[in-house]
């Protein structure tokens, strides 16, 4: 008993004594912490997924604090984040429009052709070492999920040999991106209505041979773009969103589908006859010349010829104008 207690007695002032040894370095060592860093790494949303650029939250704190990194570096945390780290910091920031990844590809597999079956595992990077994938379009998604597996929010998902972003929980991390071999994955504004769902820079004839809904090069869209909106660069139709309206004519008027739109949701104009004054700032403004009346009396919308680009809605002065 007499050694049991000599034991525990021994073990316990050794405890006590490297305690109190811990606890003397604590004070002799510590290191002030600036308080802002806490802050700033409170207000990120902590999903230390490393999209800014640096290895977790903690290190995008330390460097917002010092300056070497931006107050908006975080793409995860959106507005409501850099608006909480830019009152700490003590100075104005704006998140900008929220982005989304988009896979611009459409090519599964009842619209692509095939070049041969893949039995390997599923990882793109891998298929593609093989000929460059088995599909017959050298631009489209491999389908083998490589940018599901890298996606920390369970945004992606493959259906029918196709990725699919679920854009309400895609955070624009980017690691998809980086991921993709075909270079195929890009952000596009989370608002835009129209995509051009194709990545192909072949000329039209091949495209065909390929794909159903892939991108021709055909340059109608361009022409019919009221905004210059969309410019074919490289056989392939891009769209400027900074221009763009989102009226879908360029998707209404694609030949092969390869712009994504879902013309059924689009919004026309409507004017308040009881609100609108008759400036006749919405006739002058409207690119197809829908708009009618004189002035100093109510004007009236073409219901048929309306395109739906909201520019007459956000010209009147007199909020006189509904999109419906």
């Amino acid at each position: 008993m007499e050694s049991v207690l000599k034991a525990v007695a021994t073990l316990g002032g050794l405890g006590l004594g490297f305690g109190l040894i811990l606890a003397l370095a604590s004070k002799i060592f510590h290191v002030e912490v600036d308080p802002k860093i806490i802050e700033v790494r409170n207000a990120l949303p902590g999903a230390n997924c490393g999209a800014c650029g640096y290895p977790g939250c903690d290190a995008l704190a330390k460097a917002i604090v010092s300056g070497e990194a931006s107050i908006t570096a975080c793409p995860v945390g959106g507005e409501s984040t850099v608006v909480e780290i830019s009152r700490i910091m003590g100075i104005e920031g704006h998140a900008g429009p929220k982005r989304v990844a988009r896979v611009l590809c459409k090519g599964n597999y009842a619209r692509t052709n095939k070049k041969f079956e893949y039995h390997g595992i599923q990882d793109c990077k891998a298929s593609a070492m093989i000929q460059g994938g088995d599909k017959a379009c050298p631009f489209g998604c491999l389908g083998n999920g490589s940018c599901v597996a890298v996606c920390p929010f369970d945004a992606i998902h493959v259906v029918d040999g196709i990725a699919i972003v679920d854009e309400e929980k895609c955070t624009a991390c980017e690691k998809c991106i980086k991921e993709c071999p075909k270079n195929i994955i890009e952000l596009v504004p989370y608002h835009s209505k129209v995509v051009v769902d194709c990545s192909n820079h072949l000329f039209g004839k091949e495209v065909k041979e390929d794909c159903k809904v892939g991108c021709i090069g055909c340059k109608i869209c361009e022409k019919a773009c009221a905004f210059d909106a969309v410019h074919v660069v490289d056989n392939l139709a891009r769209i400027d969103y900074t221009k763009c309206t989102n009226c879908m004519v360029c998707a209404e008027k694609c030949p092969t589908r390869a712009i994504t739109a879902i013309i059924e949701d689009r919004k026309k104009a409507y004017i308040i006859p009881e609100k609108c004054i008759g400036c006749t700032i919405c006739a002058q403004n409207c690119p197809v010349d829908c708009i009618a009346g004189e002035n100093k009396k109510v004007h009236v919308v073409d219901d048929h010829q309306c395109i739906g680009c909201s520019v007459c809605f956000e010209k009147c002065p007199v909020d006189a104008i509904e999109m419906r």
